[in-house]
């Protein structure tokens, strides 16, 4: 049965559409990827976030997060079993996709731009404090991460929360549905390349793929293929939830919304 998008999600939907499209007219457009810099900085401390997480999830300790100027990142933790090395190593890719999955569905429950979008400062601020900072000095391990660390995830966190606090209704949500459409579309972009570094013929390049070949014994790119499946999995699900499912309540916060009758 095909699905249809509800009267109530139409405004939601178009302006996600046009997130969408301005994200991917910026890969083509040469240069911009400067204008994309801040938004991929943004995604890399999710996906850290998401093995840093992980780890203190399974019961493990992290030692350092560090984000580089060229949007890779780095998290080390404790070693532990099999399944939670499995669970960290799993976190990342999938950590981004469940982050702007729960961006899209925080979208279509109604909750106010400006909280979502102060919430997304609160956690790169405490990545960037905690995992970026305090943890690497406690460790005494990767100190050479530390300033552009700290002064991408400063200025991340400062940003989100200016447009959260001085930006329009309109321009919070739209900018809410950029980052949901950054952190999908670069989790797919990132388990493609995954993909085909992860390859019999290419070259070895450390990845989460290798962490889970050397983990399991098991090819990694059999893992990026299951990573594959569940980040596509996640995003069907989450956009038939974001398309279909009514709400009886009126987002006055997106753009194109029709007024309530008087």
């Amino acid at each position: 049965m095909p699905l249809s998008i509800t009267k109530d999600a139409r405004p939601q939907a178009t302006t996600l559409l046009i997130a969408a499209a301005i994200s991917i007219a910026l890969w083509f457009i040469p240069f911009a990827e400067i204008l994309n810099y801040p938004f991929r900085l943004f995604v890399t401390f999710i996906h850290e976030g998401g093995h840093a997480l992980a780890a203190l999830v399974t019961g493990n300790s992290v030692q350092s997060l560090s984000v580089n100027m060229n949007t890779s990142g780095e998290t080390y933790t404790t070693n532990g079993g099999l399944v939670s090395q499995m669970f960290i190593s799993s976190a990342g890719y999938l950590g981004s996709m469940a982050f702007g999955s729960l961006l899209l569905v925080l979208i279509r429950k109604s909750i106010a731009a400006r909280i979502v979008l102060a919430g997304s400062s609160a956690v790169i601020l405490g990545l960037t404090l905690i995992f970026g900072l305090v943890k690497p000095l406690i460790a005494g391990g990767a100190l050479s991460g530390i300033p552009f660390t700290m002064l991408a995830g400063s200025l991340l966190a400062v940003g989100l929360f200016a447009v959260a606090r001085f930006a329009t209704a309109r321009v919070a949500t739209f900018f809410v549905s950029f980052l949901a459409v950054q952190c999908t579309l670069n989790a797919l972009l990132d388990l493609k390349n995954v993909f085909f570094m992860s390859s019999p013929f290419a070259p070895s390049v450390p990845t989460d793929a290798v962490n889970m070949a050397n983990a399991t014994g098991i090819p990694g790119i059999v893992w990026t293929i299951l990573w594959i499946a569940v980040a596509f999995g996640m995003l069907w699900f989450v956009m038939k939830l974001y398309v279909v499912s009514r709400d009886a309540r009126v987002q006055p916060d997106l753009p194109f919304e029709d007024s309530p009758a008087v």
